[in-house]
C-alpha cells in the first residue's frame, strides 16, 4: 500500500516535471512577436533563476484548483508557470545583497552571485514582467474576462498590499518589535498572498461563481499562514544542507517571527489546526479536492 505523503511527493513531482518543461519552452532564446531580442545573458539568467530547482507548489495548486472545477487543464499550466516566473522573480531579488543578502538559494549559487548583482535585479524584472506576458498571451486559453481577473489578482497579490509590501514590513521588522498581529498581517502579504492567488486562480480559469473563488482563496490565505509558519519553525529547526540555504537567519537578525514569540511546541499544534481548517474549507468539495487536502498537509509538516 503506498503511503498517502510518498503519493501526493510523486504527484508533485511529476507536475513539477511538466511545468519545468514548459518554462524551458518559454524561456529560450526565440523573440515573440513584438520583442527586438532575447539578451543572452539576461535570458539565461532569468532561466537559472526559474529552473535551479524547487517544489513548483505554486503551480500544482493553480493546476489543481483547476482540475477541482473541471478547468482547462492547458490553461492552469500556462497561468501556473506565470506565477512561477513571478515567485522566481522574488527569490531572484530576495536573495540580493540588499535584501536577504543570501549566496545559495536551493543549494546553488544565486543569481547574483553566479552573475552579478546588476544582471539578477535585471533577470527578477525580465521574470516579474514576463509572469504578466504569458497570461494576456493568445497561447494561454482563457477567456478574456478570466484574464482580466487574473492580472488583476496577480497584480494585488504581488504588489503594494501584497508580497511587495510584505517584503517592505518585513524588512522594517528587523529594528522593530512588532506584535502578532503585525507579524501575521506581513507574513499573509509576503508570503500568503501568492499562495492564495494559486488557489483562487483555478476557479477564476474555470469561469466558477464568487462563492467558489472566495472558498478557495480562503483555502489559499489558510495554507499560506501554514506555509509561513512552517518556514519559521525550519528556520529553528533545520540546518543548511538540508534546506539547501542558509538556516537560523530570523534569530541572527532578531526577526519576530511566531515560532520566536509563541515557541516550537505552540507551532507544531498551529500548524495541525491550520490543516483542520484547510480541510474543513474543501469539505463540499468531496472526494475532488483530496489533492488539494494533501497539499495543505505538506505544506505544513514538510522537512525542507
Amino acid at each position: 500500500m503506498i503511503d498517502s505523503d510518498d503519493a501526493f511527493q510523486t504527484s508533485l513531482s511529476a507536475y513539477a516535471e511538466t511545468v519545468e518543461a514548459r518554462l524551458a519552452l518559454l524561456l529560450d532564446g526565440a523573440t515573440r512577436a513584438g520583442e527586438l531580442a532575447r539578451p543572452r545573458q539576461l535570458i539565461e539568467a532569468m532561466h537559472y533563476g526559474a529552473l535551479n530547482g524547487g517544489k513548483r507548489l505554486r503551480p500544482y495548486l493553480v493546476m489543481e484548483s483547476t482540475r477541482l472545477f473541471g478547468g482547462d487543464e492547458e490553461a492552469a499550466l500556462q497561468i501556473g508557470c506565470a506565477l512561477e516566473c513571478l515567485h522566481s522573480y522574488s527569490l531572484v531579488h530576495d536573495d540580493l545583497p540588499a535584501m536577504d543578502d543570501d549566496d545559495t538559494r536551493r543549494g546553488k549559487p544565486t543569481v547574483h552571485v553566479k552573475y552579478d548583482e546588476a544582471t539578477a535585479i535585471l533577470a527578477g524584472d525580465g521574470l516579474l514582467t514576463y509572469a504578466f506576458d504569458i497570461i494576456a498571451s493568445p497561447e494561454t486559453p482563457v477567456p478574456d474576462t478570466a484574464k482580466v481577473a487574473l492580472v488583476l489578482e496577480l497584480a494585488r497579490a504581488a504588489g503594494i498590499g501584497g508580497m511587495a509590501g510584505g517584503q517592505m514590513l518585513d524588512l522594517a521588522a528587523e529594528n522593530a518589535r512588532p506584535d502578532e498581529a503585525d507579524i501575521i498581517k506581513l507574513q499573509a502579504m509576503k508570503t500568503g498572498a501568492l499562495l492564495r492567488f494559486a488557489c483562487e486562480a483555478g476557479a477564476i480559469i474555470a469561469e466558477r461563481t464568487v462563492e467558489d473563488r472566495n472558498r478557495l482563496r480562503r483555502f489559499g490565505e489558510i495554507i499560506g499562514r501554514a506555509f509561513q509558519l512552517a518556514d519559521d519553525l525550519l528556520d529553528v529547526i533545520s540546518d543548511p544542507i538540508t534546506m539547501g540555504k542558509a538556516t537560523g537567519k530570523d534569530a541572527a537578525k532578531g526577526k519576530a517571527t511566531l515560532v520566536g514569540l509563541r515557541g516550537v511546541d505552540w507551532a507544531r499544534k498551529e500548524l495541525a489546526s491550520l490543516v483542520k481548517d484547510a480541510n474543513g474549507v474543501l469539505n463540499p468539495f468531496g472526494e475532488a479536492a483530496i489533492p488539494l487536502k494533501e497539499a495543505a498537509r505538506f505544506i505544513a509538516y514538510r522537512t525542507k
